[in-house]
């Protein structure tokens, strides 16, 4: 797979994910796979398989029509026997539940209603090409969503991060040891993030090609495999450079050799990778905040708002799909400008 791109690559790895989950579910369940296949991401498709994995778990688990079956012995019949009352009831184990390794996993609101919407999705297929008569998980209400507040550094806390990370002051001397061998490439990791608000999959799927100095670009795929150029400033381009410098010192780990962003084993970065980057250097300067890459994005966003009062083009540069779901993310910011705004015009003269 060398010659392969990131992207093409983590499809076929994600195909073979998703194939090996199918293949540990009923039957019945392929098609449904097969019918959401050209309107969804693999990875959708994957999380899909996890949800309906644990839902035909808590039937073989709790429900005593099913109790100790195998649940690869299940047909598409057993959907019509489930009733509204055990669909409650499967949303309450979801709450809290244990898994083969005897784990407790707990799911939030926003985790319930993804797996009351993966199992929705499931019924309507079936209901809708009639192969069950019944479709009671269009009869479930999902959990009711609070609206979470957004997390974001402010303008000091981004120069102090990138402060931190270029100078690493603060590091245990353990830290130190490790960032004198990282820190031009974590600091054009971090700068890239900041000051282009891409994903995190997005910046590790980066190859040597896809940067352009003539046109201070990037190219990146977004999801749905679509391909765009993100503009990025002069603090971005200086860190890039520098880190490219060194690049063209270290011999990549065979397959690798087009990754932009390497990790300490010459391989291209992965997102837990990032995310542990991302922890070590903002626990620091912000402890109370649990910043992710996603936050760094939010952060961007916010800061390109503040700047420009150009809710569709923070929702074009960040790709989001929906200009509402931009919207919604920055109303509270929105909301700030219109009460700016009352003493702009005037009536009279004073």
């Amino acid at each position: 797979m060398a010659n392969l791109s990131y992207h093409e690559q983590e499809t076929i790895e994600n195909t073979k994910k998703l194939r090996k989950l199918i293949g540990e579910l009923p039957p019945f369940c392929a098609d449904f796979f097969r019918g959401i296949e050209p309107r969804t991401s693999s990875r959708t498709r994957i999380a899909y398989a996890y949800d309906l994995s644990i839902f035909f778990d808590f039937l073989c688990q709790t429900n005593p029509l099913w109790k100790d079956r195998d649940k690869r012995d299940f047909t598409v019949d057993v959907l019509d026997q489930i009733g509204v009352m055990d669909l409650e009831e499967y949303l309450e184990f979801l709450k809290c539940h244990s898994t083969e390794n005897k784990e407790d996993l707990v799911n939030t609101e926003r985790g319930l209603t993804r797996k009351m919407s993966s199992l929705k999705s499931f019924y309507n297929y079936f209901f809708r090409n009639e192969r069950i008569k019944t479709n009671p998980a269009a009869l479930v209400k999902l959990p009711k969503l609070h609206e979470k507040e957004i997390i974001r550094l402010e303008i000091d806390e981004v120069a102090r991060l990138l402060d931190l990370v270029e100078d690493g002051q603060e590091l245990t001397e353990r830290q130190k040891a490790y960032h004198e061998k990282t820190k031009i490439r974590d600091l054009a990791l971090m700068t890239l993030l900041l000051g282009t608000g891409i994903r995190v999959s997005e910046c590790i799927g980066l190859n040597l090609n896809d940067v352009d100095f003539n046109v201070d670009g990037i190219r990146i795929h977004r999801k749905g495999g679509k391909e765009v150029i993100i503009y990025f400033g002069d603090e971005v381009e200086q860190a890039l450079r520098a880190y490219l410098e060194e690049r063209k010192k270290m011999i990549p780990a065979p397959g690798n050799e087009e990754a932009l962003f390497l990790s300490m084993q010459k391989k291209r970065m992965n997102v837990r990778s990032v995310e542990n980057l991302v922890k070590k250097y903002s626990r620091i300067v912000t402890p109370l905040k649990k910043i992710t890459p996603h936050k760094l994005r939010s952060t961007y966003g916010t800061n390109l708002y503040r700047e420009t009062g150009d809710i569709y083009l923070v929702a074009d540069v960040l790709g989001h799909a929906d200009v509402n779901t931009t919207k919604k993310h920055y109303a509270a910011l929105e909301d700030e400008r219109r009460r700016s705004a009352r003493n702009k015009v005037k009536l009279r003269e004073n």
